[in-house]
């Protein structure tokens, strides 16, 4: 049976998350659904990241199964009438060896999380960044973000909802870029804890207001959620790519 990949782009804002669930509209649901009516079958649509409610993607990957082959131009199009008016757009179809699966064969995760640093409200971005308004020393979050760097345990990095049995975690690559008043978190691994990028940023943010003196090495070798900041808002993150 033909394995579909597929690359999709969704605004997250009135979605539950990206993993079905009984309490709203999740992308997960919406896309079976729109498979289900192109293909008349029912099949479990497996994404690579489990984004939470009001997180974004720019090219989240998810991949599916159907017993009848259908050409990639038709799964990308067809799904894209059926998914009309929701604010998901599947950019690519591609047809996949069966061994490949959207989740577990992923081997490096790319996530951006926007900060908008003014004193005014946002309104073509709401929804779509975190705006803080107390001027942020930017220059003390890119000397601080360095520690995250190499594999460490992330437990103070992680709410208390995280299943994960191993809070040990490798952050490939963390960038920070400033554009006027816009600052841009990118941060690379293969795999994240429940709301890590999310508490990795508050944190970030926190010391960058002077509301926490204690260093991010000194959080991370705390190994204790309480020491670490604020969890960053869901509107402001981004799942950028997947790498395979």
């Amino acid at each position: 049976m033909p394995n579909y990949k597929i690359t999709v782009e969704y605004d997250g804002t009135n979605f539950v998350g990206w993993q079905q669930q009984a309490n709203g509209v999740s992308v997960q649901s919406s896309l079976q659904d729109s498979v289900f009516k192109l293909s008349g079958e029912k099949v479990v649509v497996y994404g690579a990241g489990r984004t939470d409610a009001g997180v974004h993607a720019y090219g989240q990957v998810a991949s599916f199964v159907i017993s009848k082959k259908i050409s990639t131009d038709v799964i990308r199009d067809g799904l894209n009438q059926h998914l009309r008016p929701l604010m998901i757009s599947v950019l690519k179809a591609e047809e996949v060896d069966n061994d490949f699966h959207a989740r577990f064969s992923a081997k490096k995760r790319w996530y951006v999380y926007k900060i908008i640093n003014r004193r005014s409200p946002l309104t073509i971005d709401a929804n779509r960044a975190w705006c803080v308004h107390k001027i942020l020393d930017t220059k003390k979050m890119q000397n601080e973000s360095a520690s995250f760097l190499g594999k460490h345990d992330l437990n103070a990095f992680r709410s208390a909802h995280c299943q994960s049995k191993s809070s040990i975690r490798t952050i490939d690559d963390i960038i920070i870029n400033i554009k006027n008043e816009s600052i841009f978190i990118e941060v690379v691994a293969k795999s994240f804890l429940h709301s890590q990028v999310r508490i990795m940023v508050g944190t970030l943010v926190d010391i960058a207001k002077g509301n926490i003196n204690t260093s991010i090495l000194e959080i991370i070798n705390s190994k204790n959620r309480e020491v670490a900041g604020q969890t960053a808002p869901a509107n402001g993150l981004y799942l950028k790519k997947i790498a395979y």
